[in-house]
């Protein structure tokens, strides 16, 4: 729980302070700094919540497992849990088939089209409105327009595209474009580029063939598939 303590204490210890600040008032690059902080936590709630999905989150107290990846994805953007859980499994068992709700089947779309479909079935009008409800009564308290930009708005897009481009799109273009393919690939990074490109999302394959593992626990896997490879 360490590591899911610390991203859900950030997270909510940043919309604290950066609420407070004057951005109008902060130069250029501190304003880059705080939407690249606000970006990495915020994604790191959606991983918190597909830990949970998994049921490794919280593996001792399933039910507090299940309540904490509902608080996460509330928090990371209204989505509703049951919902994403469901999308999830299926994406699981069907990977790169027509039933996969995140890989789309049939013939190549492009990126913007793959991102409009994988966005389509976990954001809906519902969450939408609860999104730009929440951001409003922000406003309608005081805060500036910029603090909402910069610490919910603008890091819940960039979130959202690192989450498609390096948990979706990246491992499983080829298994979009050859139906032949039957798992994801993984992208060959350094543990700490991995991270900070998206929690290890990025070692897919594992991940799909091990999904009992925590999202801090892929390096090590993708390190042993490494070797087993260069071995073989």
């Amino acid at each position: 729980m360490s590591w899911s303590a610390w991203i859900l204490l950030s997270w909510l210890l940043t919309v604290a302070v950066l609420l407070a600040l004057p951005m109008s008032s902060l130069p250029w690059w501190l304003l880059v700094a705080a939407i690249l902080l606000r970006t990495h936590l915020q994604t790191g709630l959606f991983i918190l919540g597909h830990d949970a999905m998994h049921g490794v989150l919280w593996q001792r107290h399933p039910v507090w497992n299940h309540r904490l990846g509902r608080l996460a994805l509330a928090l990371y953007a209204a989505l509703p849990y049951g919902r994403c859980r469901a999308n999830h499994q299926r994406h699981h068992q069907h990977a790169g088939t027509a039933f996969d709700p995140d890989v789309p089947s049939g013939e190549e779309v492009s990126i913007l089209g793959w991102y409009q479909r994988f966005m389509g079935h976990y954001l809906s009008r519902q969450q939408m409105s609860c999104l730009l409800l929440g951001w409003s009564a922000l406003l309608l308290a005081g805060v500036n327009w910029l603090n909402v930009l910069v610490i919910c708005t603008v890091p819940l897009l960039l979130s959202s595209v690192q989450l498609f481009v390096v948990g979706t799109y990246l491992p499983h273009k080829r298994q979009q474009q050859s139906r032949g393919e039957t798992q994801p690939a993984s992208l060959a990074l350094p543990a700490w580029m991995s991270f900070l490109a998206c929690y290890h999302f990025g070692y897919h394959r594992e991940h799909h063939e091990h999904p009992s593992l925590r999202w801090f626990e892929l390096p090590q896997a993708w390190q042993e598939s490494q070797t087993l490879a260069i071995s073989g």
